[in-house]
């Protein structure tokens, strides 16, 4: 079981580097959210790796076995892409940055085909269950290191260092490389055609051409929303302010956890439902979620009070305090032209301050007609005013 632990980290390293630290990275550099929306792509290779599986299947590497020598390679491979990332510069750079992400996304898939079929291979039936609960737990821990760490460190230090620290930490998969044991299987195919054409031909087989075709494109528009969500989430927490520190310790801890608790609830609840309809159960809550956090969002900024309808000649006021800050929700796409756009203030209405006897007054917001903002909530609710004397 020592050895599902060691599969579940080196699994999730790279992973959680292209949809966690990534993003991070090419926010904090002046990448738009559109590009960094689009990075989402790089994933598919973790769709699609069913198509060089058996490839990985059939050939046998120069090193070690069937399983530890791909394991090898893909390791090696991983460790100097992710730590080569961030020697590049995003906002000259883009492009390549995302072919050499497509790199590791296809060498982390790799990885996880032979990592899958060598935990297969050691566990017996009945350890089948325990051994893949703790590769999933530990899978999901390992997110910890470039979504909490990383973060953290690149508050403190140029990019160029964070990536090759995290990208350092393929290491523990490499050396739990040398120490896995691997057996010669009798189930090893003897050519490229029973590896590649004798699978897919019992696949359509089974399901035929039309139902193949369905599974394909359920397993490729699956997680694909979900990804795309999950790439602007740490630049969605950027643009609202927070530290890259804060993130890592608050917002990368409370997902963790929080799919541990969900995985271990889905598993129950799957039991109950069934793979095929607890699939569209997921899949419909995963959209609802995705869609009610995309469609608002909320912002603060600070707002400029003025006196409005004074006349001419009438004494100057001073308002205390003269800024007032503004909590709001506003759809998502608008959230940048919220943020910074002039048609957005706080006015005092001078009727107000002469109908007043308290020495107190309340602001009246002034929204953006062309934006969608509403939730207003004023933080100083109550501005205090003084004549000033010419």
């Amino acid at each position: 079981m020592l050895t599902c632990v060691f599969t579940g980290l080196a699994s999730g390293f790279p992973l959680y580097v292209l949809f966690q630290l990534v993003p991070a990275w090419l926010r904090t550099e002046g990448v738009d959210l559109a590009t960094i929306g689009l990075f989402s792509l790089i994933l598919l290779p973790y769709n699609w790796k069913f198509v060089w599986a058996p490839l990985m299947d059939r050939y046998l590497p120069p090193l070690f076995g069937r399983r530890t020598g791909w394991m090898l390679i893909t390791q090696i491979a991983l460790l100097f892409s992710i730590s080569g990332l961030g020697w590049l510069q995003p906002q000259n750079s883009v492009g390549l940055i995302a072919w050499v992400c497509v790199i590791v996304a296809f060498f982390s898939a790799s990885q996880d085909i032979v990592l899958d079929a060598y935990r297969r291979e050691i566990l017996s039936d009945a350890e089948l269950g325990l051994g893949n609960s703790i590769h999933v737990q530990a899978y999901r821990i390992s997110g910890l290191v470039p979504g909490a760490l990383g973060l953290i460190l690149a508050d403190r230090f140029d990019w160029d260092f964070v990536f090759l620290v995290i990208g350092s930490f393929m290491l523990v998969g490499i050396t739990a490389t040398f120490f896995f044991k691997e057996e010669q299987f009798a189930s090893e195919p003897r050519s490229l055609r029973q590896a590649v054409v004798e699978p897919f031909t019992e696949f359509v087989a089974r399901n035929q051409w039309g139902g193949s075709a369905l599974i394909i494109l359920f397993m490729f528009f699956y997680k694909l929303g979900d990804n795309m969500a999950v790439a602007l989430q740490t630049p969605f927490f950027i643009d609202l302010g927070y530290s890259l520190t804060t993130i890592g310790l608050v917002a990368k801890n409370a997902g963790l956890w929080g799919s541990v608790v969900g995985g271990l609830l889905g598993g129950v609840w799957m039991i109950k439902l069934g793979i095929n309809r607890a699939l569209w159960v997921f899949g419909l809550v995963q959209v609802a979620t995705i869609a009610e956090i995309t469609e608002f969002t909320e912002n603060k900024r600070l707002l400029d009070v003025s006196v409005i309808d004074a006349p001419p000649g009438v004494s100057r006021f001073r308002l205390i305090p003269e800024q007032v800050a503004v909590r709001y929700t506003v759809p998502i796409d608008q959230f940048e032209a919220a943020a910074v756009t002039d048609s957005f203030y706080a006015i005092v209405s001078y009727d107000d301050i002469l109908a007043d006897t308290t020495g107190r007054v309340s602001p009246y917001i002034v929204t953006p007609p062309e934006l969608t903002v509403r939730d207003l909530h004023v933080e100083t609710p109550r501005l205090q005013y003084y004549v000033i004397l010419d």
